[in-house]
């Protein structure tokens, strides 16, 4: 299959948004869409479709002087509009620079425009020498008769076609559509080349492509703007429990909430054994259903032996950031008989804070005794329950 040759650079795009916007009782490129100015929609697309070294943003001269500086911090050039759409486009094109070998022209209340028509109109225009996005008529086409009262015929709407943008133009046809103008306006440059007698060549685009003109139009956008963007996921509050015991001995640090705790006996385990943080660690990822830590830290591999339980927390706090959670609130429950941890409080708390990035306001920790029952009454044993809410 042969391929398509790849399209000739540098390349410029023209963005008009300069109109008043009667029908709509105001700019309409700066009304609110899907939460946006109806403008930003266009000039994104053309931003991020990557075939574009340089786009020109055309804008009254008001409206430069009031958000100028916000376009330019996105890597705009700016124009200023003229009285009528000729005169704001060859305003536009005089800050393109004269090297751009193809020129896209888009109107900026057309907010649904894609970055796959875009560069089809572009390969058409390089191909061609000029291009124009259209879609077939639905409606039947009346012609009206001079008193406009009255039907004076029916155009075929077979043969007919509605004009979008973004129009596509090879420099040295730009250049013939400029000689061509004669000091009047046009609300479609393109006929200005096939007045002259230069092929236009049509791109097959889509209804959803809309221009919005009226209130209606924006209503429209708006509905199709929903059926293309993703529907952000409603954040909730989750909840997961986690539990994990230790044997204890003498001779190793006593390690809870990531501080020591002075004590003649440590808590055995593959790491510290620190059983709040890891209490805690399994009741984070059970709470977005992420498993347990035994899954990223396994007991079977030597390479982590004696590895900091804060280690593990950092791990847990990475799994939790990549699913778009975040911790709200901790409750521990510490179930020992030695030491007597009361006076810890504060510290293990503040610590568990600080290891989790939390306000010391939303980490509870306390202990119990098991008043001399089991491995944990003697002292051989520690615990920890723990529970922990997520926003997800």
């Amino acid at each position: 299959m042969p391929r398509k040759p790849a399209l000739p650079s540098p390349r410029a795009a023209v963005i008009l948004a300069g109109g008043r916007g009667e029908r709509m009782g105001g700019e309409k490129q700066f009304l609110d869409l899907a939460g946006k100015p109806l403008l930003l929609w266009s000039v994104e697309t053309f931003l991020s479709s990557g075939l574009f070294g340089e786009t020109v943003l055309v804008l009254s001269p008001e409206r430069i002087k009031s958000d100028g500086g916000r376009f330019l911090a996105m890597g705009l050039k700016l124009a200023p509009a003229g009285a009528t759409r000729m005169d704001s486009l060859r305003s536009g094109l005089a800050a393109v620079s004269p090297s751009a070998a193809l020129v896209a022209v888009h109107d900026g209340a057309r907010p649904l425009v894609t970055a796959g028509l875009i560069k089809a109109c572009l390969a058409a225009a390089a191909e061609h020498g000029a291009s124009v996005p259209a879609v077939p008529l639905k409606d039947t086409v009346k012609r009206p008769d001079p008193s406009g009262d009255f039907v004076a015929a029916t155009l075929p709407r077979a043969e007919l076609a509605a004009a979008q943008t973004p129009q596509c133009y090879r420099r040295d046809a730009l250049d013939a559509l400029l000689e061509a103008a004669d000091g009047g306006d046009y609300t479609d440059e393109s006929q200005l080349l096939e007045r002259a007698g230069l092929p236009v060549r049509l791109v097959e685009s889509d209804y959803s492509n809309i221009k919005v003109t009226t209130p209606e139009d924006l209503l429209i956008a708006e509905a199709l703007m929903k059926g293309k963007t993703p529907v952000k996921k409603e954040k909730k509050t989750r909840f997961g429990f986690g539990y994990d015991i230790h044997r204890m001995a003498e001779g190793r640090p006593l390690i809870l909430c990531g501080t020591r705790i002075p004590h003649n006996k440590g808590l055995l385990g593959h790491s510290d054994g620190d059983v709040v943080l890891h209490a805690v660690c399994d009741a984070a990822l059970g709470s977005i259903a992420a498993g347990e830590i035994g899954i990223f830290f396994p007991p079977t591999d030597l390479t982590i032996m004696g590895i900091s339980s804060v280690a593990i927390a950092d791990k847990t706090m990475e799994v939790l950031k990549k699913r778009g959670a975040r911790i709200q609130q901790i409750d521990a429950t510490i179930v020992a008989e030695e030491p007597k941890l009361k006076p810890h409080y504060d510290e293990m708390r503040a610590s568990l804070a600080k290891v989790f990035g939390m306000s010391l306001d939303d980490v509870s920790v306390k202990a119990k005794s098991r008043e001399g029952l089991g491995d944990i009454g003697k002292g051989e044993a520690m615990a920890c329950y723990a529970a922990v809410s997520v926003v997800a």
